[in-house]
């Protein structure tokens, strides 16, 4: 088999860069990125890495989603010198080592130039709100529950306004210590999805806690009848102030990274 650019020279040992897609239940971690004290998820798969190496090795993330954010197609890579395992297999190897709210879902081998983060083209996200009757126990960690039926067309109304290269000021955490806050949103809609209204958005990259705060705000803003024009204004303002309430972190989820343009188009 022929490496993608593995390096392989006698009396040294050969580095593979391996590209993992991971899923994760974000309910009892502090986000992705690592952090002292913290349980993380980029902590736990350094861990599991750095028992089945003996030396330490760090994982780079295409997304770095906050505490209480799940995943379902977070993708990440790091450069291993283990030989032995073939890289589709290398998923199987690192989950024997992982807690069980973290899996590596697919492994492959990839250039070792790849880096997960710069190269990505986009990321989705998904946010469930559940709008039955009753609430199921076992959802609970996974969505939040509405206490009326939205009006979708208004909510799609709204969100259409975020499609295009935009200032997303308004809708970016206070703390949020981004230099630009103009991202490029590809797409950004409201759908039903069985008891679910399901709020899908694709763009390059997001802010901080982004998704969670337009959704808040949409949703504020559509139950108590106000619509596209007050969401316009807070968006052109440009400041935080003026949006709603953070949307809870345990309805949101990393859906999957996009590497290839032609996806978007």
């Amino acid at each position: 088999m022929v490496r993608k650019n593995s390096q392989s020279v006698v009396g040294y040992t050969m580095k593979r860069n391996i590209k993992i897609v991971v899923a994760y239940d974000g309910t009892n971690f502090s986000g992705w990125q690592v952090q002292r004290d913290q349980r993380t998820v980029q902590g736990v798969i350094e861990a599991g890495l750095k028992r089945m190496h003996g030396h330490s090795v760090k994982v780079i993330g295409a997304g770095r989603t906050d505490s209480g954010v799940h995943a379902v197609g977070q993708v990440a890579n790091f450069v291993t010198d283990i030989d032995s395992i073939p890289a589709e297999r290398y998923k199987d190897a690192l989950n024997s080592y992982l807690p069980h709210d973290v899996r590596a879902l697919k492994s492959e081998e990839v250039n070792l130039s790849f880096d997960s983060r710069r190269w990505a083209k986009a990321r989705v996200y998904r946010y469930y709100i559940f709008n039955g009757d009753v609430g199921l126990p076992h959802l609970r960690n996974y969505c939040i529950k509405l206490r009326h039926r939205p009006d979708i067309t208004a909510l799609n109304g709204m969100a259409s306004l975020l499609v295009g290269e935009k200032d997303f000021t308004s809708f970016s955490a206070v703390r949020d210590g981004n230099e630009s806050k103009i991202r490029r949103v590809y797409s950004a809609s409201f759908y039903p999805e069985g008891n679910f209204i399901v709020f899908h958005i694709v763009a390059n990259a997001f802010l901080w806690k982004m998704v969670r705060t337009i959704v808040g705000t949409i949703l504020e803003l559509e139950e108590s009848g106000m619509g596209v024009c007050e969401f316009k204004e807070i968006l052109e303002k440009r400041d935080r102030a003026l949006a709603g309430a953070t949307a809870p972190a345990r309805g949101l989820f990393l859906e999957r990274v996009i590497y290839d343009e032609r996806e978007l188009y």
